[in-house]
This record gives C-alpha cells, sequence and structure tokens, in this order.
C-alpha cells in the first residue's frame, strides 16, 4: 500500500511541480491553433497591451484538433483526468466543416458581439458564404484561403500548373502532399471534375484510385507537419501545401527566388478557418479581446503579410498591407469551399483510412 502511495504522490507531482515552479501571476489565454498561423509579434503585442500570457499550443489537422478537444469532453474519470492535467484550451481555430460539428456537440460558447466591435471589418460578401454560422453565433472567421503546390523552379522548371505534376514518375520520391484527407481527395476530386464536397461513392472511389495508382506511387509520403523543412533542404521539390509554412522556412534562402506557388487549374479545396470559444473556457472575456485584437485593420494586416497571404476577411486591413501574396482573392474563385459532410463523411474515411492511409 505504501508503495502504491509513493507512486501515486510521484506522479501526482509531475503535474502539479510545473505549476507550483511557474511564478508568472499573469493571466492567461490558451490558444490552440495551426501551426504557423499568428505571428509571434501579434502574440506579444496582445501580451503587453493586456498584461497577460499565451499558451499557444499547435495542431496539424482539423481531425487531431476536435479529437484531442473532444477527449476533453468526456464524461467519465478520464475525462476528469484531462481536464485536470491537460489544457483547458479558451480560443481554437477550426475550419468550416468542423465548425458546425463542434456547435452540434455543444462545444462551442456563444460569441458576445458587443465585446467584439471590430466585426464591422470582416467582408460581408464573405458572410453570405458562411452558411454554417451566418450570424457569427459561434465563430469569427480569421481566414479565407487555400492549400494548392509548390515548385522548386530550380529542380523543376517544366511543369503545368496542375494536380497531374504529382503523376509524373520522373519526381518520383521527390514530392509530398499533406496528411490531410480532404485537401488531397479534394484535389483529386477537383482534377477529375468532381465536387469536393461530392457525396457520390463512385465519385469518392475514383479519386481513391487516382490517389493510390498514379500519386500514392511517386510520393515519399503524406506530411502535414514537416514539408515546409523537408522542402526548405532540398529534400523535396514538389509539396502540396500551405505557402505560409513555405514562406516561414524559405524567406532567407535563396531557394525563395527558385520557389512558385499555384493554385492548380482544375481547382481544389479552399477553407475558411475560423475563430472560436469553446465552452467552458476560464477566460471568456479575455478570448473575446483577443478576437477583437486580431481584427483589428493593422493587427490582421501584420498577420497576413508575416506569411505573405491576401487580406481575404479583413477588408480595411487590405490599406495597412503591405507586403506580398503567393495568390490573390481572384485566385480563390478557381477554388470550392470545403463542407460539413454529414453521414457522407464516413465514405471519405473509409477511402482515406482504410485505402490510401493504409498500412503507412
Amino acid at each position: 500500500m505504501k508503495k502504491r502511495n509513493i507512486i501515486f504522490y510521484a506522479a501526482l507531482a509531475v503535474f502539479i511541480m510545473p505549476a507550483i515552479i511557474s511564478c508568472d501571476s499573469r493571466e492567461k489565454l490558451y490558444i490552440y491553433n495551426w501551426t504557423y498561423y499568428t505571428p509571434d509579434s501579434v502574440i506579444l503585442q496582445f501580451e503587453e497591451e493586456f498584461n497577460v500570457r499565451v499558451v499557444y499550443d499547435e495542431f496539424t489537422s482539423n481531425e487531431d484538433m476536435y479529437a484531442k478537444l473532444l477527449t476533453s469532453t468526456r464524461k467519465g474519470i478520464f475525462g476528469s483526468l484531462t481536464r485536470l492535467f491537460g489544457r483547458q484550451y479558451d480560443v481554437v481555430f477550426p475550419s468550416k466543416d468542423f465548425v458546425p460539428l463542434m456547435i452540434q456537440q455543444g462545444m462551442l460558447e456563444q460569441i458576445d458581439h458587443s465585446k467584439i466591435p471590430n466585426l464591422k471589418n470582416i467582408d460581408p460578401l464573405l458572410l453570405e458564404r458562411i452558411t454554417y454560422d451566418p450570424r457569427m453565433n459561434y465563430s469569427v472567421p480569421y481566414f479565407y484561403g487555400a492549400g494548392g503546390v509548390i515548385v522548386n523552379t530550380a529542380r523543376v522548371p517544366n511543369y503545368e500548373e496542375s494536380w497531374s505534376i504529382f503523376a509524373r514518375e520522373d519526381l518520383r520520391r521527390h514530392m509530398t502532399m499533406l496528411d490531410d484527407m480532404r485537401e488531397v481527395m479534394g484535389g483529386a476530386l477537383a482534377y477529375l471534375g468532381y465536387s469536393v464536397n461530392t457525396h457520390k461513392s463512385a465519385e469518392i472511389n475514383a479519386a481513391r484510385d487516382l490517389i493510390n495508382n498514379y500519386w500514392k506511387p511517386n510520393l515519399v509520403k503524406f506530411d502535414a507537419e514537416a514539408f515546409a523543412k523537408g522542402y526548405a533542404n532540398g529534400d523535396y521539390w514538389v509539396v502540396h501545401g500551405f505557402p505560409e509554412a513555405i514562406y516561414e522556412e524559405i524567406i532567407e534562402l535563396p531557394l525563395m527566388e527558385h520557389t512558385v506557388f499555384f493554385i492548380p487549374q482544375e481547382g481544389g479545396p479552399s477553407y475558411i478557418d475560423n475563430m472560436v470559444i469553446l465552452k467552458g473556457s476560464n477566460n471568456i472575456d479575455l478570448a473575446h479581446e483577443f478576437i477583437n485584437f486580431i481584427h483589428r485593420p493593422e493587427i490582421y494586416a501584420e498577420f497576413v503579410d508575416e506569411f505573405g497571404l491576401p487580406a481575404t476577411v479583413n477588408v480595411p486591413a487590405r490599406q495597412y498591407k503591405t507586403g506580398f501574396s503567393f495568390y490573390s482573392e481572384e485566385d480563390l474563385q478557381l477554388t470550392e469551399l470545403v463542407d460539413y459532410l454529414g453521414p457522407a463523411l464516413d465514405l471519405y474515411s473509409d477511402a482515406w483510412f482504410n485505402s490510401i492511409r493504409a498500412g503507412d
């Protein structure tokens, strides 16, 4: 019995000691966001202005984010331990197709518009496309954008701006695609002339077969975490990914002048990422302050300039923007917004997890 008590208290100390050791008495805001998505300079400014500390964790896919948050809401001893010793996040950045799911699951606090006056800066044309939460009751748009293809033109001087680049056997073992079901399957569906949100099993299976038979054999791997670093160090010549991740890795390298980003001519998936406040947040007022801070025009311009992105969501920020963009708002017209799939999600999951990613 004594031995069990020693083990218990030793384990408890592992969780409690960091809190005891920390002498930072500032209020804390816990953020769970995509990698390469909010500049350090923006976080620092928020911390200084509001005299708080931001604790910033990252995820690489909506699926991983959702699974982690769902675990923390489980009932019983496992869920209780997760909430006690894990992060209780305040602001999270899910994509458009996951917001309805999180609303249905009761995972989100309602947004108090009176605490976010900068909502007036959000593009009204974009709000017309936000069918999942048109009145921003539970979510506030952060960025409207798309992934695409990044090419090292020093290694690949001749190419078409098409998804077909991943079928090129001469580039075998020098290419990666995102480890992201909707992004990869959306690209295949668009290439075949189908909607990225199709519910038709024949079209989903055709996309699966295209990826398995023609794209996957040429890839080093599916990678949503290190593709930018691999591209920067020359391991990969063609990558499917987000330009902001590449930009952060190569901005000071000669490779920058040999890098091209394109949205394939066949189109592909686009996304709206959102800021939401998790149910049970310990800092609801501060969470509202953070969302309002992000949508200050000069702050939003700093965000998009940092990553080479257009100011797609915040209209007055376009006047403050000074840097270049990998693509424009007009380029996004090629794309189709990813929607919540409902029951059809099972068809995509079967194709992705039980076929394309099986055995990897």
